[in-house]
């Protein structure tokens, strides 16, 4: 059993196919084939089961994966931050987070990152699903993951930096926008600009409203907050949505953000196979991302 056994196993369960790993890896699937007949050989349980249209993992080949590809995503972790540390801080940060996340929470972080490190790079992967941030986390395919913090996830390690406090976004001409509180049964109401059915802070929300005995009604779906937001300025709904600092878009109509202090806040922060095997580059940015999140909190208390 060797690692390229593993490797190639690994491959083969994710493909669902011996030739599609064959012309990836430019080899015959003959070969391929051997890397999985050693693994069976060594364990001596069937991995594969071969079917009309591939192959799936048995039972037993399925803890062998789970299993070798958290050995495979730790050791190229590792042989990546060798490599960095022999460069001398070159290399790269891949980070995965939803569409808005940059704007609001990393901004200033990049700008530092890239002065104090001139030659790493960071590699930006949107995506609107903490989910899937942790499945790539899993797979090994990015390093750190801005998210809404969730409950325990296995193999992920989570901490929160911030918690944001719900606001509803109005136009001034809005009937709304001259109450001095938005009540839980006046969102009943709303023409609601509704957030992806699987993003966290629409789970979330929807959670806490439920609570509340309160169902929004949509005609609207956005994929991120800054555009359920610039919608609402433009006049065709109501965004419920996190207090940032939103910028403002076409209309020259203002907005007004009206507390929702009985929503519980949203959770978010970083999340990572393991803190302990970050480089010191992921490490860094980071940290960055820690003090420019702190800086925001601190000038909006004032």
């Amino acid at each position: 059993m060797t690692f390229d056994d593993l490797r190639v196993f690994v491959a083969v369960c994710q493909a669902g196919s011996l030739s599609a790993v064959a012309r990836e890896l430019s080899c015959s699937q003959s070969a391929v084939s051997q890397h999985v007949k050693r693994l069976e050989q060594a364990t001596g349980v069937r991995l594969l089961e071969r079917g009309l249209h591939g192959v799936t993992p048995t039972p037993e080949g399925l803890v062998l994966q789970a299993a070798a590809s958290d050995g495979i995503a730790g050791l190229d972790s590792a042989l990546r931050q060798l490599g960095e540390s022999a460069r001398g801080e070159a290399g790269s940060v891949r980070v995965t987070t939803g569409a808005t996340t940059i704007r609001h929470f990393m901004s200033d972080a990049i700008i530092d990152f890239r002065q104090r490190f001139p030659r790493a790079t960071l590699d930006f992967r949107t995506i609107i699903s903490s989910r899937s941030c942790f499945d790539w986390l899993t797979e090994g395919a990015v390093d750190l993951a801005w998210v809404t913090i969730h409950g325990s996830v296995h193999g992920i390690e989570q901490r929160p930096v911030m918690e944001l406090p719900w606001v509803l976004a109005v136009r001034e001409d809005d009937p709304l926008a001259g109450r001095c509180s938005i009540m839980p049964a006046d969102l009943a109401d709303i023409r609601h600009i509704r957030l992806p059915d699987n993003s966290a802070s629409r789970i979330h929300l929807d959670a806490a409203l439920t609570r509340l005995g309160v169902r929004l009604t949509s005609e609207t779906g956005v994929t991120d907050w800054n555009t359920a937001v610039l919608l609402a300025e433009l006049g065709v709904g109501h965004a419920v949505v996190p207090d940032l600092p939103y910028a403002a878009g076409a209309s020259t109509t203002p907005l007004r953000f009206l507390p929702l202090p009985y929503i519980p806040p949203l959770p978010v922060g970083w999340a990572v196979r393991r803190w302990e095997a970050l480089t010191p580059l992921a490490r860094a940015f980071a940290d960055m991302v820690d003090h420019q999140c702190r800086t925001y909190q601190r000038d909006r208390a004032r």
